[in-house]
Formats: C-alpha cells, sequence, structure tokens
C-alpha cells in the first residue's frame, strides 16, 4: 500500500432500508493524467459541511460497530423523513472530506504537475478521507515553504467562507457585519480579518467562555445570547459599528429575526424622520448555517426593509469569477499561519474516526471542538 497504488477510503452510505453505513474501503489510485497529481493525504478537517453527508440527519444514539479494529463499520438509524428527503443519494456509497493537504507523490507528464512532485499542496474537491488521492493541478495550492500539511488542511472552506462574508458585505453596500456562533475556527478567522481590514464585527456568543476567546484575539464587539441584556447589548453595538448585515450559522430559531429587530432599533435611533413603514435602512441576514434545525422563526417587528436569504460559498465564488477567486486564494495562502491558522483539539486516524467516542465529540459540532484527520496514521 506505501507505493500509493492504491488504499484506504472513508464511505458513508445509506441504504434503503433507512440504515447508515459508515467504513473504510480500500480502492485503487487512479494514475495522474498530465495535468494530474497524486496526493498522499496527511491532514483532512472535520468541518459541518463534512458532517451533512458523513453522518447528516442520523439518530447516532442508535449507532453500533462492528467489523474489527482495521476496519470498523458504524451503523445508524435514520429517521424516516430524513430518508425522504435524501432520496438521491439512498444505495450509493459516498466518498467524505470536502478540502485536506499533504504530499505530491505521482505527477502527470504536463510541467504545472511536474513542478509539484515532493511538494506539500492543500487541496480542495472532496474524498479527502483517503490515504491516496489522485486531482487536478488546478484544484491544488502550493504551501509555502515551511508550512505542514496540519497548517495547510483548512485552507479553503472556512477562510473563503469568512474572506465571502466581507467581501459580500462590501459588494452590498453593508458597512459593518454581524456573526453567530462567532468563536468558531471560522468566527476567529472574520475577527483576525476584520482587525486587519479596519471592519466593525458584531459577534453573537452563546457563552462568557466564548466570549473570553474573542476578547483574547481583540474583539471589540462581543454579545452574549443568552444574557438577560442581549437585545440592549446587541442594538448598542449595532448602533456604533452601523452594521446592517449579518452572516448567521443558527438558522433555527428566533436569533435571525432578533438581529433584523435590533437592526431597525438601531436604525430608528439614528434617523432624521419618522416612518410608519420602518426605516429605509436596507437589513439583511443571510443564513448559511444550521447548527439548529428547527424552524426559522420570525416575529416581523423590524419594518418592510429587510431580506433573509441562504448564503453558500461555492455560488458565490462562480458569482465573483476566476480572477477574484485568485486574489483570495493568495491572501489565504500568504496569511494561512496568522489570519487563517486552524487549531484542532484532536488528530485521529481514519479507523478512530470511526470511533464512537470520537463521534459522539464531532457530531456535537460544539465550538472548541474541532477534529483533524490524518489518513496515513497508522
Amino acid at each position: 500500500m506505501s507505493d500509493g497504488k492504491s488504499g484506504l477510503q472513508l464511505r458513508s452510505l445509506l441504504k434503503k432500508s433507512g440504515e447508515l453505513e459508515l467504513s473504510l474501503v480500500e480502492v485503487p489510485t487512479p494514475e495522474p493524467g498530465d495535468d494530474e497529481v497524486v496526493v498522499r493525504v496527511e491532514a483532512s478537517p472535520i468541518n459541518p459541511s463534512d458532517l451533512g453527508l458523513l453522518i447528516g440527519p442520523a439518530d447516532m444514539s442508535t449507532a453500533k460497530v462492528s467489523g474489527t479494529a482495521e476496519a470498523p463499520v458504524v451503523t445508524a438509524k435514520m429517521p424516516d423523513a430524513a430518508i425522504r428527503m435524501m432520496g438521491a443519494r439512498l444505495d450509493q456509497s459516498m466518498p467524505v472530506g470536502n478540502e485536506g493537504a499533504g504530499v505530491v507523490i505521482r505527477t502527470g507528464s504536463s510541467d504545472a504537475a511536474k513542478a509539484l512532485m515532493g511538494k506539500t499542496v492543500s487541496m480542495i474537491g472532496g474524498a479527502m478521507y483517503t490515504q491516496y488521492r489522485t486531482i487536478k493541478v488546478r484544484d491544488v495550492m502550493e504551501l509555502p515553504e515551511g508550512t505542514t500539511a496540519a497548517d495547510g488542511a483548512s485552507w479553503f472552506v472556512n477562510p473563503l467562507t469568512a474572506l465571502g462574508m466581507t467581501e459580500t458585505m462590501r459588494r452590498e453596500n453593508h458597512k459593518a457585519l454581524v456573526h453567530t456562533a462567532a468563536a468558531s475556527n471560522l468566527g476567529q478567522m472574520l475577527n483576525k480579518i476584520c482587525i486587519k481590514d479596519g471592519i466593525g464585527l458584531v459577534n453573537i456568543v452563546r457563552s462568557k467562555e466564548q466570549a473570553d476567546i474573542l476578547h483574547k484575539i481583540g474583539a471589540k464587539y462581543v454579545v452574549d445570547s443568552t444574557a438577560a441584556t442581549f437585545m440592549e447589548d446587541l442594538t448598542n453595538a449595532l448602533v456604533e459599528t452601523g452594521a446592517t448585515i449579518a452572516f448567521d450559522a443558527i438558522g433555527g430559531g428566533k436569533l435571525a429575526g432578533q438581529i433584523l429587530t435590533a437592526m431597525e432599533v438601531a436604525a430608528n435611533k439614528t434617523a432624521k424622520e419618522y416612518s410608519r413603514y420602518g426605516s429605509n435602512v436596507y437589513k439583511q441576514v443571510y443564513i448559511y448555517g444550521s447548527l439548529d434545525n428547527r424552524p426559522t422563526e420570525l416575529s416581523r417587528a423590524f419594518g418592510l426593509t429587510w431580506g433573509v436569504g441562504g448564503w453558500l460559498l461555492t455560488p458565490f465564488l462562480q458569482k465573483i469569477g476566476p480572477a477574484e477567486i485568485g486574489r483570495l486564494r493568495q491572501r489565504v495562502a500568504s496569511e494561512l499561519k496568522t489570519t487563517f491558522a486552524s487549531h484542532y483539539t484532536k488528530v485521529v486516524s481514519l479507523q478512530e474516526t470511526l470511533q464512537l467516542e470520537n463521534i459522539a465529540v464531532y457530531n456535537k459540532r460544539s465550538t472548541g471542538e474541532k477534529f483533524l484527520i490524518n489518513p496515513s496514521k497508522g
């Protein structure tokens, strides 16, 4: 296996019977085409976007492990409603892992491919929870000298999402922004970008511990949604920053509506004249995550000049085009160890990824618990 001709890959299979099955499969490594390379994968993060495919809405309280220590198999039941929703993927064994990093061990014949031989690179393109990945040169980024695979593993999803938020803010003529679940790895990156670029950022967290994380890295406006004074604190921060756009990772419950309400109160505090239709300041909340799967509740106390929509990284990148994407990627590469540094609480092998005690931790998606998979780890 060490020559990289084949390797283990983590697969997620949702059966028509309503059972989710996670397993490791030995797969051949495709020979690289002219403009492709083969990478020995040494680091791939478990992001919330990966958990959607890996586990989805499975009821992990029903999870069982069978197989061997080398080839564990995890099974769990899916709720009926979830099975109907996921009809398109039934009985298909799906590889998992959006992004990763590792060392190029074979290349195709093009000059661009050959130049990467032996180099440590970051990758995007799915199927990263695998020991060897054949991938097009355009989907890899050579990491700067002295950067490890672990340093570069989370180079795409979180950094470009954080940059995408500030870019969207500018493009839609807002001057400051609000972010929820703000002490996450992504939230910390967003704070560093905003501090560096002089952008006002209002951080919404759910505990004092999370607030402390952000204060330590220099965040100025941090409000706790569990505090009795939350709405007042939020409104004051909005008055000071002038933030009229929010990115919400929570999705369900009342928070999106509370943000719009506080934005309306803030706008009216600075308004020159009264309008019975509410302020004419446009207020926007983009939901980009679903840490809370309940319905989104809007108590419409915020006039008529507002919007709530979904925001996803891939459509945003398609909209801005290759030249702009190149500019953002270049910024990420040059600030990987500073602005875009990720912190992991545990590094696991492919086998350890399927241990129930590890699944219980990373599937909670809690702030301060980020796992990194090293498929090359024994």
